[in-house]
């Protein structure tokens, strides 16, 4: 099948790892629905190839090792799909984003710290065999009067195709939302593109004036995306803010290409201007061609997160509710070591973060970069651990010739830890790294004796790994599911958790194991 709207974008996806294949929502490598075979327009939504982690025996490599991700677009994705009678993408599906996306009751960090860390371990829902590890973050929240001034350049894509009404028009109301919350110490300039980019709105703290001049825009043309980076760069360091939050939002489907700059233009130039303080987040919009790698990508070069607006009520999230989380990085180039006891962890498998993952001595390197987290954020990992001797099972090598046999443990090795989390972190204006060390122990918790977070967590997790048909989720009901998120709903006063349930019904009939009728969910 031919793509003529995947060709403006070919400097830009040259811009992924080189790595990573490519995946159309045609692709044959998610399950396909009767849903989608109907469809006649074409249908050009593209998504990085995820290959799903595997388990690791600890005697071939203790070491796991990769950098926090706070971007929430997947779930949004994937229940846009859902509510569009559709499967999505096994491609667009992220686990970890899918988790991150809700917020769970980490405890406040302590003293000067930007985070704090909470760790728990109980048995694993979907693997009798396993133990399930959390590993929690919480950014230090921060009231509205204790928020940076803010110097926000809207980036908006106006080109033609923006004109749906899931595109431009919601743009234009979702960011109303975001400045109708600013303060007279806030400013607000908009660079729009299509065939060019243009200053349509020079920074101002005028509400009444930036509504005015949102209202206003219309979409048509073809797409320029590079040039108008450069125009909001250039905007936002006029109006920069010593000490404030100086950041480019960039609202778009990802349909555009890089104008007169080259890939690797394009790449260096948001390099540099993170690196000058000046962070990049991106909103996605619409239907049919949304370029999830590339707004993904652009998000993660400059040190900012993605998220995607399937409706007012994501805007309201995203914008409003966790603005200091969206707009506020309290700790940048977050990453994550564990090292696995061999006494008492086998083998294990890290649930998601399969395009986060990090060579192990890039932990220590402070040039390597790595993902950011906002005031208030949480950030969640899951690791499912086999005890020793499990390994068995798994798919190994014959004995080595020429290698010397593995070395006894260190002493540590006996003191019952289960494993050794490390992260490192800098502060936002900062290039020198900060490291904070935990040791976990594993006290035999059943999964009934879990926190809410954990058994929320390991649904949302199970849930994801349904929807990608998971070799690991092979014995997983969504029934089995259901029950788990029901009972771990704990304190969910926007209904947020409680919207998982429907969604879990629209996939489970999708998938052919319907439930109850769904309540319809919210956008």
């Amino acid at each position: 099948m031919t793509r003529p709207r995947l060709l403006p974008l070919v400097a830009l996806l040259l811009l992924t790892p080189a790595c990573a294949k490519r995946a159309s929502y045609t692709d044959a490598s998610w399950a396909s629905t009767p849903a989608v075979a109907a469809m006649e327009a074409p249908n050009t939504e593209s998504y990085a190839h995820i290959a799903e982690n595997a388990f690791k025996r600890v005697a071939d490599d203790p070491l796991s090792t990769f950098s926090i991700d706070v971007d929430t677009a997947s779930y949004s994705n994937v229940r846009r799909f859902l509510e569009d009678g559709q499967l999505p993408p096994v491609d667009a599906v992220r686990i970890e984003e899918m988790i991150n996306y809700f917020t769970y009751a980490y405890p406040e960090p302590a003293g000067a710290q930007p985070f704090s860390v909470r760790t728990e371990v109980a048995a694993c829902p979907w693997n009798d065999r396993a133990r399930l590890v959390q590993i929690g973050i919480k950014g230090k929240s921060l009231a509205p009067a204790e928020l940076p001034p803010r110097n926000l350049v809207f980036l908006l894509d106006v080109s033609g195709s923006m004109a749906s009404p899931d595109k431009l028009p919601l743009l234009q109301r979702s960011l109303t939302m975001l400045v109708a919350d600013l303060r007279p110490v806030d400013s607000v300039g908009i660079v729009v593109y299509a065939g060019a980019a243009g200053v349509v709105l020079e920074p101002t703290s005028d509400r009444d004036k930036i509504v005015a001049a949102l209202n206003a825009l219309d979409a048509g043309g073809s797409t320029n995306g590079g040039a108008g980076i450069e125009a909001a760069y250039a905007l936002a360091e006029r109006a920069f803010r010593k000490g404030g939050i100086n950041r480019v939002i960039l609202a778009t489907d990802g349909d555009f290409n890089v104008g007169v700059s080259s890939e690797g233009a394009l790449q260096r130039l948001i390099e540099t201007k993170r690196d000058s303080g000046i962070f990049l987040s991106v909103l996605g919009f619409g239907t049919g061609n949304v370029k999830d790698s590339t707004m993904e990508m652009l998000a993660d070069k400059g040190n900012g997160n993605y998220a995607y607006i399937d409706g007012l009520q994501e805007a309201r999230k995203v914008l409003v509710e966790q603005a200091g989380a969206t707009l506020v990085t309290i700790a940048k180039d977050v990453k994550i070591q564990v090292e696995f006891n061999p006494l008492e962890v086998g083998a294990y498998r890290l649930v998601g973060y399969e395009n986060r993952m990090l060579a192990h001595e890039d932990f220590n390197d402070d040039g390597k970069d790595a993902g950011e987290i906002g005031a208030g954020h949480t950030v969640t990992a899951l690791y499912e651990v086999l005890p020793p001797g499990a390994e068995g099972s798994l798919p190994g090598v014959d004995p080595l010739r020429y290698q010397q046999p593995k070395a006894a443990p260190a002493p540590a090795a006996g003191s019952g830890e289960l494993m050794h989390v490390k992260l490192r972190y800098k502060q936002p204006e900062s290039g020198d790294s900060q490291l904070l060390t935990v040791p976990v122990a594993d006290p035999g918790s059943a999964l009934d004796a879990a926190s809410d977070d954990l058994r929320f967590a390991a649904a949302v997790a199970m849930f994801g790994m349904k929807l990608r048909n998971s070799e690991h989720a092979r014995a997983v009901s969504y029934k089995q599911i259901r029950g788990l998120a029901e009972g771990a709903l704990g304190s969910d006063p926007r209904g947020y958790r409680r919207g998982m349930l429907a969604l879990l019904g629209l996939a489970a009939s999708r998938q052919g194991e319907p439930l109850d009728a769904p309540a319809t969910v919210a956008r």
